[in-house]
């Protein structure tokens, strides 16, 4: 008995050490934190760059010319898509945890570009097969007014202007901007645009034409 408990006491042990690192990551200011408020909280609590926090408008004012009521308007944030890009972003996440593969397009193995190719082909939208192709099949946006559905692309590397990779908005609302994408080590995951690595490979963004 003595030996039993010699042998699973250190592997007890190395899973409480692990379990605690774990909670410190996302443990700041006395409770536990999400991922998006770590990454907030990493950029001294910016969300995407460029993103305006809101406007000031005066509704009226007195005789005496002071002003009675101020309101702040913040920029509209639409948190999910509907109709076809609502059905996209649903194909798409049916492929989470598929692995990643050079020229992929099935189950078996996918790249980032033919995500994209079988998310909107499911949704019963043709588009083009190379990331490069993708990137000019829409409309730029900025990055303050991404909306669920629009395509984001970034390079290989922090300040590359040349596209090598592409994801698809999933969620933008006042929390951030969640994208779904083929990641060459993960696989198919979704990760937020705000985190350093997406931020400093950031290219642009276009709206599908749909």
């Amino acid at each position: 008995m003595r030996r039993v408990t010699t042998k699973i006491l250190p592997v007890l042990l190395a899973l409480l050490s692990l379990a605690s690192c774990s909670r410190k990551l996302n443990y700041r200011d006395g409770r536990y934190r999400s991922a998006r408020e770590m990454v907030r909280l990493k950029r001294g609590g910016s969300r995407v760059s460029g993103r305006p926090m809101g406007k000031t408008k005066v509704v009226g004012t007195t005789a005496s010319g002071s002003k009675t009521k101020v309101v702040v308007k913040r920029p509209v944030r639409t948190g999910s898509a509907t109709g076809t890009l609502a059905s996209v972003i649903e194909a798409a996440r049916s492929y989470q945890g598929t692995p990643y593969l050079f020229g992929g397009t099935t189950r078996v193995g996918l790249d980032c570009s033919g995500l994209l190719q079988l998310s909107f082909g499911e949704a019963g939208v043709n588009i083009p097969r190379s990331s490069n192709e993708q990137a000019v099949w829409g409309d730029p946006v900025r990055t303050t007014d991404l909306q669920p559905g629009d395509l984001v692309f970034f390079g290989a590397s922090p300040g590359s202007r040349t596209i090598t990779h592409v994801g698809l908005v999933t969620v933008a609302d006042d929390e951030g901007v969640d994208f779904i994408h083929a990641s060459t080590s993960l696989g198919v995951v979704e990760n937020s645009l705000e985190s350093d690595y997406y931020l400093s490979r950031f290219i642009r963004a276009v709206r599908p034409k749909l």
